[in-house]
């Protein structure tokens, strides 16, 4: 299994580097307008994917959620291999659909025409966890998997680093690493971990990093995205032409604005207490910032920080 995106193979091929890869399988989540750096618009990610799917060979399978409007015009562009869609069981389209059994998504069942066909009993949170485990069962169907093998298999899934990634629980305070740079991944992560926690607080600790965020393209969606939060702070990026502070003003008191990683973990440490989760997002390392900020923490435990 490989994963795989749209950005650009290299300086010399700016090709999107899935056309490469020539799957038998071929599993799509979702396709929204990112990478600016490289691509003036979503049309043209589009085009990319549909040069993506034509190298699906005859006998191969498209999979893909049935609620995603951009990847049916990627398909409509013109697909010889057969496509299967996916989705919750609000989407009457979807031929494969999951159902949540619990709150959190952890538990469903996989109906097929409408038909119970397989439960799960899983361990990542979030309708888009699900679904994800869903797309993953079908992609081992057509690898000649049984469904009640890969149902079983789903069970003792524990997930992948940077994906609501648990990095530790120092003084009560539960910690999290997630790459969501994205204001859909950001929205998405917050909605499963709160599911999962409840009532219990969320701090959401943000650095603004990839390129596409750096030059705005979605600054207006990200007070939305976070809004699931019940503290925010985010690291305003150097040599940017926008304001966070402007950017986030709709969640009200309840955004910090820093510059300075060591500034940050020392306001999220002061405000953190017993049975909150601090969820730390970033495409890249952050300044080292999750390392420290389990390190401060421990240290406020023994008494060490005043």
């Amino acid at each position: 299994m490989v994963e795989a995106d749209e950005y650009d193979t290299a300086f010399f091929d700016k090709r999107s580097k899935f056309v490469h890869y020539r799957p038998r399988t071929l599993v799509i989540n979702n396709l929204e307008f990112d990478h600016a750096d490289i691509f003036p618009d979503l049309a043209a990610i589009e085009r990319q994917f549909h040069h993506l799917i034509r190298t699906v060979p005859g006998d191969g399978l498209i999979i893909h959620p049935a609620s995603e409007s951009a990847l049916q015009r990627v398909v409509e562009m013109g697909c010889w291999t057969p496509v299967q869609r996916f989705g919750g069981v609000e989407c009457a389209q979807a031929q494969w659909q999951a159902r949540p059994l619990c709150a959190d998504c952890t538990e469903f069942e996989v109906l097929h025409q409408g038909a119970v066909v397989a439960r799960v009993h899983g361990t990542m949170p979030g309708r888009h966890n699900m679904n994800n485990a869903l797309a993953a069962m079908l992609a081992a169907r057509h690898a000649g998997v049984e469904l009640a093998t890969a149902a079983e298999a789903m069970g003792r899934f524990q997930g992948v680093k940077r994906r609501l990634e648990l990095l530790g629980e120092p003084a009560g305070v539960t910690v999290y690493d997630d790459f969501a740079h994205h204001p859909t991944a950001i929205s998405e992560s917050l909605a499963a971990l709160r599911a999962r926690v409840g009532e219990q607080r969320i701090l959401a600790v943000l650095e603004p990093r990839s390129n596409t965020m750096k030059q705005g393209v979605h600054k207006h969606e990200l007070a939305g995205a976070l809004d699931g939060a019940d503290l925010v702070w985010a690291m305003q990026p150097q040599g940017i032409q926008w304001s966070l502070e402007s950017v986030l003003s709709p969640l009200g008191g309840r955004v910090r604005i820093e510059t300075e990683v060591d500034e940050l973990v020392a306001r999220v440490v002061a405000e953190a207490r017993r049975g909150d989760h601090v969820l730390v997002m970033s495409n890249g390392g952050f300044g080292g910032l999750h390392g420290k900020l389990l390190s401060r923490l421990e240290e406020s435990a023994s008494g060490q920080v005043g």
